[in-house]
């Protein structure tokens, strides 16, 4: 880990305070403010479809303005948002509270390449270490977050309006951080510079298709479950505190294994620990059916978390295998596409499904994604093997 790596992974953990704390509020103040029951988490999924929309003009700025100059355009665009959820939320205007966190997926959408950027800070032999320790600085939004959210929540007269303008604070001390950040300089471009292939052509090898499947259906399982957790636990009678305490080691649980990842994945292979993040997907979903106490949603949110980790970091270290240096910026642009219109979705079906069809039919319905993101390892697995032994 070098200065650069440490003061990434302090963006990375910043990034996760703003998304915990979103998780954590926007589908209650979403709950109280809309006018169906069903539409409660439409100010998550505004976050989620705002990144999907943002990841080709973030694309863009990337390319034109380098690392360090798009990050801190998203920062900024994070700081405002933050601004425009608290007016929001004072003034009781649901639909200005979805517009504002559609606004804020700009800078969801730029915090995502935060783990691309650690593999080009790192030596290559350190690539794989490099992504899962970045990832593991979420740690401090596992324990920012929620706090934050529960110290903040009647901090002033309107509930939870205090936790937006404390998300303002975080993007500014994200800014200041993201100063110091020292990025490797934009090549020169030249005129008739060898581009890559089409993004067509990336798109369709095998590796590219495993790892977009296992980034975005292991992000939205996580999403489905998570978003839907405060409401449920609100459902079921816990306070706000006790649904903190879930989210809070949920989030340990995707950061903490951060610290080993990438020596299992260079000792194990990649396909093998995401393998094992669908087992520990499955095993999350067999707990939270066995009954709603508080025990259930905690060990349940924790293995979930863990296995978003292993399923996540694998498809990030796995996608670095499927494009050329000069074609990085279109193909992170995709799979982030991927992951955020998959998150899209999910954020809608999780409140939609919780409010109609309650905790145990959501959780039954996580299998498919589960399942799919199973079969496409051992698709990738097998046609590996059959290239070796034909070769």
């Amino acid at each position: 880990m070098n200065k650069n790596l440490w003061l990434l992974a302090a963006a990375q953990g910043l990034f996760l305070t703003n998304n915990v704390v979103f998780i954590a509020i926007n589908g209650l103040v979403g709950l109280s403010l809309a006018p169906l029951g069903w539409m409660a988490t439409l100010p998550v999924m505004g976050y989620v479809v705002g990144g999907a929309l943002s990841t080709p003009l973030v694309a863009r700025t990337q390319s034109a303005f380098g690392r360090k100059g798009s990050f801190q355009i998203g920062l900024l665009v994070a700081f405002a948002s933050a601004l425009l959820c608290f007016w929001a939320a004072a003034d009781k205007n649901f639909w200005l509270l979805v517009t504002a966190t559609v606004i804020a997926g700009y800078y969801s959408a730029n915090g995502q390449l935060y783990r691309f950027a650690a593999a080009e800070l790192a030596a290559p032999d350190f690539r794989e270490k490099a992504v899962s320790l970045v990832l593991a600085g979420g740690l401090v939004g596992a324990v920012a977050g929620p706090n934050l959210a529960s110290r903040t929540r009647n901090l002033l007269e309107v509930p939870f309006a205090g936790a937006y303008l404390s998300l303002a604070a975080v993007a500014l001390l994200s800014m200041v951080i993201m100063a110091f950040l020292k990025f490797p300089p934009l090549p020169p471009k030249k005129a008739n510079a060898d581009t890559g292939r089409p993004l067509s052509v990336i798109v369709r090898q095998p590796i590219f298709i495993v790892a977009a499947i296992g980034a975005a259906l292991g992000y939205g399982v996580m999403n489905l479950l998570m978003a839907a957790t405060p409401l449920a636990m609100q459902v079921c009678g816990f306070a706000f505190d006790d649904a903190a305490l879930v989210l809070e080691w949920h989030v340990i649980g995707m950061f903490a294994p951060g610290f080993f990842t990438g020596h299992l994945i260079k000792r194990f292979g990649v396909l093998t620990i995401m393998g094992v993040g669908v087992v520990l997907n499955a095993l999350c979903i067999a707990i939270a059916l066995t009954g709603v106490e508080l025990q259930q949603f905690l060990i349940a949110l924790f293995f979930l978390g863990v296995g978003w980790n292993f399923l996540f970091t694998g498809s990030t270290t796995l996608s670095l295998q499927a494009y050329r240096p000069e074609e990085k910026d279109r193909a992170q642009a995709a799979i982030n596409f991927f992951v955020f219109a998959t998150m899209a979705v999910t954020s809608f079906a999780s409140g939609a499904l919780v409010t109609t069809q309650g905790w145990q039919w959501l959780n039954i319905g996580s299998l498919v994604p589960v399942a799919l993101t199973g079969v496409a390892l051992a698709w990738l697995a097998w046609a590996r093997r059959q290239a070796h032994n034909a070769a």
